[in-house]
């Protein structure tokens, strides 16, 4: 069987990194995006001139029937997806007191929702093939938490507890389920920080540096492949040394 990776949230940043990541190492990519189309067949086309065999399929993830659309039309160009990235979401910094109910929900949605309407979409047939592997992107805030960004820290701890959790349920069904926890990485998201707050941020890291998309995706494929086979429930950082 073919490896056959969908990755959510693949026209950003790190999701461009990820689509190239595991294009390279051989595997059949279902790119998803929600609003940026143009990011997403770049990616399209980059992975098709290496040879690799991939789709496009766009969805809101935090709506279940546009997340099972969109696995099913993946599942029709490439065949069964055996591996799961949970990468979509996004970060916005307000105060607490300024945040809506409908901005609190919906950050749950995108961030956790969404992760559970993809795995509620593949689990049964890795559960039949007794294989499979998710990967959640989380962030260090869903550990450490962060001023200013409740709603994002509190949806990724939550994602977090999903993933140990799962990992323990679908363990003797052989899938494993792990997470990748970011620091600060050089995305567009970031980028709105300004080069001063990135200094800052950089000099709160071991390494004094901001990472960067590939070394994030690095360790998503690592946690996907069979070299990490005896690996489940955990949530790798990948900030170099933010947190220790």
């Amino acid at each position: 069987m073919n490896k056959t990776v969908l990755i959510t949230g693949a026209s950003g940043g790190i999701g461009r990194a990820l689509v190239r990541r595991f294009a390279g190492a051989g595997y059949q990519v279902a790119i998803h995006y929600f609003q940026n189309q143009a990011s997403a067949e770049e990616a399209l086309a980059e992975v098709r001139r290496i040879g690799v065999k991939a789709c496009c399929c766009q969805g809101d993830v935090s709506i279940p029937r546009e997340v099972q659309d969109m696995v099913t039309y993946a599942e029709a160009e490439l065949g069964e997806i055996t591996h799961l990235v949970n990468n979509a979401g996004y970060s916005r910094q307000s105060l607490f007191p300024d945040i809506s109910n409908e901005e609190w929900e919906h950050m749950f949605s995108v961030h956790v929702y969404g992760a559970f309407y993809c795995c509620k979409a593949l689990i049964p047939a890795m559960i039949r093939r007794k294989k499979g592997s998710i990967v959640n992107i989380s962030s260090i805030w869903g550990r450490t938490g962060a001023s200013c960004e409740v709603h994002y820290s509190a949806a990724k701890a939550a994602l977090d507890g999903m993933t140990r959790a799962l990992a323990r349920e679908l363990g003797p069904s052989g899938i494993r389920v792990n997470g990748v926890a970011p620091g600060v990485i050089r995305t567009g998201m970031n980028n709105s920080l300004g080069e001063e707050v990135l200094k800052e941020l950089a000099q709160e890291a071991a390494l004094n540096r901001i990472g960067l998309p590939e070394e994030v995706s690095a360790a998503v494929l690592f946690l996907s492949e069979d070299g990490a086979s005896f690996i489940t429930g955990q949530i790798m950082g990948v900030d170099g040394g933010f947190l220790q």
